[in-house]
């Protein structure tokens, strides 16, 4: 007898989202593993926070199919909503609230909810648990709002935007806890428009642009198939003369600005190591070397033919 495979977390099949002439989703389908840091990506403007809001509830698709661990929105919607905690963009609670206060607030609304003190405790707010939500900053806020995500004890986790606004360091320890989160064996499914998140935090990435998927693979996976080559820049002194830098194999390009080269190549392995070699047979010094690979924006790029762009245009939906 055959074992019946496990339903995705979450699975999206041509959902479509209309704001009166404007067409925010356009059959957008996609499926979450169990398990999986799954990424939607995409300007802002591309409908990222609308297909959030579908799965979650708080908006009604025009059209297309939601399953949440195998369950159907339609019709299920309460079981579902059980099983989901979300964190969303420009949340905020009233000024005079503490964290333990908000927290005990948001389980009382569940039979089996997570103890304050317990989340205090992992989020690193127990220092500020008894003062006002008014006195935190913004990294401490980001980690009050996935503490109250968590209160009904979630599978899956739903983050709009989730290291917004954030200062390097608190970026930094946001996705630090969400990585825990995973490990602890929930599913998190979060919209970004950074593209540095998305490449190290998420397993698997959907990138959404003007209300479509254009692509859905992992980080690796997608930088890999981009055709844009890496771009080697070296400097030396004395500088390396035109002769030396011709002579070198599979350069596509060259830029020359004082003792420096930018130099384009599909295999930058092999030119780097003809590089040193060749400045050694010159006797030029290295004095810096630096590799840029394709990336993610690279990717955009070849997908849509336009250059990425974070800032959002007035009138967009997200």
């Amino acid at each position: 007898m055959r074992n019946t495979p496990a339903p995705s977390a979450v699975s999206v099949a041509g959902l479509r989202r209309h704001y009166g002439a404007t067409e925010a989703l356009r059959g957008v389908t996609f499926d979450v593993d169990a398990g999986q840091i799954f990424g939607l990506l995409g300007p802002n403007g591309a409908g990222k926070t609308t297909a959030l809001e579908c799965i979650l509830g708080l908006r009604q698709p025009d059209g297309g199919v939601i399953h949440i661990h195998g369950l159907d929105l339609r019709t299920h919607a309460a079981q579902a909503k059980l099983l989901t905690g979300a964190q969303l963009q420009g949340a905020a609670l009233q000024d005079k609230i503490t964290p333990r206060q908000a927290l005990e607030l948001f389980g009382a609304f569940y039979a089996d909810p997570c103890p304050a003190g317990e989340l205090l405790g992992q989020f690193d707010l127990e220092a500020k648990a008894d003062l006002p939500f008014a006195t935190l900053s913004g990294g401490q806020r980001q980690r009050l709002f996935l503490a109250l995500a968590l209160v009904n004890r979630p599978t899956l986790l739903v983050l709009d935007e989730p290291t917004a606004g954030l200062d390097p360091q608190a970026r930094r320890t946001l996705r630090s806890m969400i990585r825990e989160l995973q490990a602890e064996g929930r599913t998190v499914l979060l919209s970004t428009h950074d593209l540095e998140e998305a490449g190290q935090l998420c397993d698997q990435l959907a990138i959404l642009d003007q209300g479509r998927i254009i692509a859905t693979a992992p980080p690796a996976e997608l930088i890999a198939g981009a055709q844009a080559p890496s771009r080697l820049t070296v400097r030396t002194a004395p500088p390396l003369a035109r002769a030396v830098i011709e002579a070198l194999p599979g350069v596509l390009a060259t830029t020359h600005t004082g003792d420096t080269w930018t130099l384009d190549a599909q295999s930058p392995n092999r030119l780097l190591a003809e590089l040193v070699q060749r400045a050694g047979e010159a006797g030029a010094e290295l004095l810096a070397i630096e590799l840029r690979r394709p990336s993610l924006e690279d990717v955009f790029l070849e997908l849509t033919g336009r250059p990425w762009a974070g800032a959002a245009e007035p009138g967009d939906a997200s």
